[in-house]
C-alpha cells in the first residue's frame, strides 16, 4: 500500500513494526525537535538549586495546573499507545487497562489524597519512614520508588524507540539497530532537561505535553474517523458500529485471556495507581488537601478524555491494519511492535499527510517524555533525600542533596537505556509489572499508615518484605527468562497462572495487608505522637497553606482520644 504518496516498507525485524512507513520525514521531524527544544528551555527557564523547588515545586502549584501534570504524568507511553495496542491485539482483555487505570483514581480521591497532603513530606519513602518511626521501612520504600522507576521507564522509552522510527527513520549508528539509536537520543534528551528542571520545571512542562498529546490523540481520532467513513460526530460514541465487521478475538470476552487473569490484573492496577511514588508526589506540590483534591478532580477529568477515545482509536486501527497488511490475529498476525504503534499506523493507513501522522506521533513522545519525568524525580527524589539525606549523609547541603539528586536521574537513565535495547514485552505490559509492585509493596502501606493508627513500625516491615518477595517470585517467574540465555518463560507455568507478573497484586495485597495487622497487633503499639499525626490527618479542620498534620500536634492541635 501507499501512505501520504510515499511506499510503505514493511519491516519486522528488530523492533520494527510491519507496516510502517520508515524514513525520515522533514516537517514531522522538525515538529518534534521543536517540541524537544521547548522541552529543553522550559526546563533552563524554572531550573533549580534548593530541595524545596528540586522535590515538591515549592508546594506551589496550583489545582488546575497540577491537575494538567497530574494527566500528562499519568498518561504515558501506556495511556497513549499501549492502551490501544492492549486492546487492538488482546481485544477485550485490553479493557483491564481503563477500568484498572481509572478506578484507582477514584480511591486515590476519596481516601488518600487529601490526607496525604495533610502528613505534607516531599517524598512517598519520606511518608513511609516517618510514618512508621523506620529508617529501615524508608529504605525499603526508597529502593521501591527507585525500582518502580526504572521498570515503568523501561515502557516508556521502547514507546519512544518506535514511535521516533516513523519520524527520523532508522537512524542505526554505533552498532545499534534504528529502534535502539532513537531510544539512547529520546532518553538523552529526557534526562538532559531533568538535570537542570527538577519537579518544578517538570511540573511546568507536564503542563504543555498534556496540552501537546492530548490534542494529537483527539485530533488524530476526530480526523481518522471522519475520513474513513468510521464517524461522523464523535468516534467515541460512533465506533461500536465498527466491531460487528472486526473479529471475534477483538470483541468476544476471555477469548484471548482468562477471566482470572482479567481480574487479577485490572485489581493491580487498580492498587497500582494508588502507590505510585510519581503519582503520590503530586499531592505534595500543591498548598492544601482542598487543592489536592481539585486537582485529582481535574486530573481525572483530564485522563478520562484520552481513556474515552483509546478503544475508538484501536477498532480504527485494527480494520484499517486488516484491510492494508493482514490478518491481525492467527500466525502470524500482529506483532507487539506494530500493536505498541497502531495509533500512529491508523494514521498512517488512512493516508493522511506525513505532517499529520507526526503530529500523533509526537503526542506519542510527549506522553513518554512526560511520564518518565515523574518517574524520575520520583526515583531520584528516594535516592538524594530519602537515603542520602536521611540515612547516609544527614548534615548534607542543599547544594549535595541537588547533585546527588541528579547524578541518580543519570543513573535511572542510563539503568532505563540500556534495559530498553531489548525489551522484554509490550509497552502495557512493562508498565503493569511496576503497577504490580506498588500495589504489593507501597498501596498497603499508604492505606494503612492513614486509616488505622496501631500500624507500627514491625507490621509495616513485615508487609513491605513480603510483598516485594511475592512480587519478585512472579517477575523471576515470567520475566528474567527473557534476560537469561537459556532459560525458557515461565520457569514454573503452574505458577504463572495463579501468580501472574502482569497481576501479581492480587495475591500479594491481601497477604500483605493480613500480615501487617496480624504483626502491628502483636506488637507494641506506635508512638502517641504518631497517632496524633494521623488523627489530624483527618481532623474537619482545616490547616494553613503551608502547614502540615505534624505542625498542628507540635503546635498543641488535636487532642488525643483517651485509648
Amino acid at each position: 500500500m501507499t501512505g501520504a504518496g510515499l511506499p510503505t516498507v514493511v519491516l519486522q525485524s528488530e523492533l520494527l513494526p510491519e507496516g510502517m512507513d520508515i524514513s525520515f520525514k522533514t516537517v514531522p521531524a522538525a515538529l518534534v525537535i521543536g517540541m524537544l527544544l521547548l522541552f529543553l528551555a522550559i526546563g533552563f527557564v524554572f531550573r533549580v538549586a534548593d530541595t524545596e523547588n528540586m522535590w515538591v515545586a515549592g508546594r506551589s502549584i496550583g489545582n488546575l495546573e497540577n491537575g494538567m501534570a497530574i494527566g500528562a504524568n499519568w498518561m504515558s507511553a501506556a495511556s497513549y499507545l499501549g492502551m490501544a495496542a492492549s486492546i487492538a491485539l488482546s481485544g477485550f482483555y485490553g479493557l483491564v487497562f481503563v477500568v484498572g487505570w481509572t478506578t484507582g483514581y477514584f480511591i486515590l480521591l476519596i481516601f488518600l489524597a487529601a490526607q496525604l497532603r495533610r502528613f505534607g513530606k516531599y517524598t512517598a519513602p519520606d511518608f513511609v519512614g516517618d510514618r512508621f518511626n523506620s529508617e529501615s521501612a524508608r529504605a525499603i520504600a526508597a529502593l521501591t520508588t527507585f525500582l518502580i522507576g526504572f521498570v515503568y521507564a523501561i515502557g516508556q522509552a521502547r514507546g519512544m524507540g518506535l514511535v521516533g522510527l516513523y519520524i527520523f527513520g532508522d537512524l542505526g549508528f554505533l552498532g545499534l539497530s534504528g529502534y535502539q539509536a532513537m531510544v539512547v537520543i529520546m532518553m538523552s534528551i529526557t534526562v538532559g532537561y531533568l538535570t537542570l528542571s527538577g519537579m518544578l520545571g517538570a511540573t511546568k512542562n507536564m503542563a504543555v505535553q498534556y496540552v501537546i498529546l492530548i490534542s494529537a490523540f483527539l485530533v488524530g481520532l476526530l480526523v481518522v474517523g471522519w475520513t474513513q467513513g468510521y464517524s461522523t460526530v464523535l468516534p467515541q460514541l460512533e465506533y461500536g458500529a465498527l466491531i460487528n465487521d472486526l473479529s471475534s478475538e477483538f470483541s468476544e470476552p476471555f477469548v484471548n485471556e482468562s477471566y482470572y487473569l482479567w481480574i487479577a490484573t485490572t485489581f493491580s492496577l487498580i492498587v497500582g495507581t494508588c502507590g505510585l511514588p510519581h503519582v503520590l508526589v503530586r499531592f505534595y506540590t500543591v498548598e492544601n488537601e482542598r487543592t489536592a483534591r481539585w486537582s485529582t478532580v481535574w486530573g481525572l477529568f483530564f485522563i478520562c478524555l484520552l481513556y474515552w477515545s483509546a478503544p475508538a482509536f484501536a477498532a480504527f486501527g485494527t480494520d484499517l491494519y486488516g484491510q492494508e497488511i493482514g490478518a491481525v490475529y492467527g500466525d502470524p498476525g500482529m506483532s507487539t511492535e506494530a500493536s505498541d504503534v497502531i495509533v500512529v499506523l491508523a494514521a498512517q493507513f488512512a493516508q493522511l499527510p506525513d505532517w499529520f501522522v507526526g503530529l500523533v506521533a509526537a503526542g506519542g513522545i510527549a506522553a513518554a517524555i512526560a511520564t518518565t519525568a515523574g518517574l524520575f524525580i520520583a526515583g531520584s527524589s528516594a535516592v538524594s533525600h530519602d537515603i542520602y539525606t536521611n540515612i547516609v549523609n544527614p548534615d548534607a547541603t542543599q547544594r549535595q542533596q541537588v547533585l546527588v539528586g541528579r547524578l541518580s536521574i543519570v543513573l535511572l537513565g542510563v539503568l532505563t537505556t540500556l534495559a530498553a535495547l531489548d525489551p522484554a514485552a509490550p509497552i502495557a505490559a512493562l508498565v503493569s509489572y511496576a503497577f504490580a509492585l506498588a500495589g504489593a509493596v507501597l498501596f498497603p502501606m499508604f492505606f494503612l499508615g492513614m486509616w488505622w493508627e496501631n500500624t507500627n513500625r514491625q507490621g509495616a516491615l513485615a508487609g513491605m518484605l513480603t510483598g516485594l518477595g511475592i512480587w519478585s517470585l512472579a517477575m523471576i517467574n515470567e520475566v528474567l527468562p527473557a534476560y537469561v540465555g537459556g532459560l525458557e518463560a515461565p520457569l514454573a507455568p503452574a505458577l504463572a497462572q495463579w501468580l501472574p507478573a502482569i497481576g501479581s497484586a492480587l495475591i500479594a495485597v491481601p497477604v500483605v495487608f493480613a500480615v501487617t495487622i496480624v504483626v502491628s497487633a502483636a506488637t507494641d503499639e506506635p508512638p502517641l505522637e504518631t497517632k496524633r499525626i494521623v488523627r489530624q490527618c483527618h481532623s474537619p479542620e482545616p490547616m494553613g497553606q503551608q502547614q502540615t498534620a505534624e505542625d498542628v500536634v507540635a503546635d498543641g492541635g488535636e487532642t488525643p482520644a483517651d485509648d
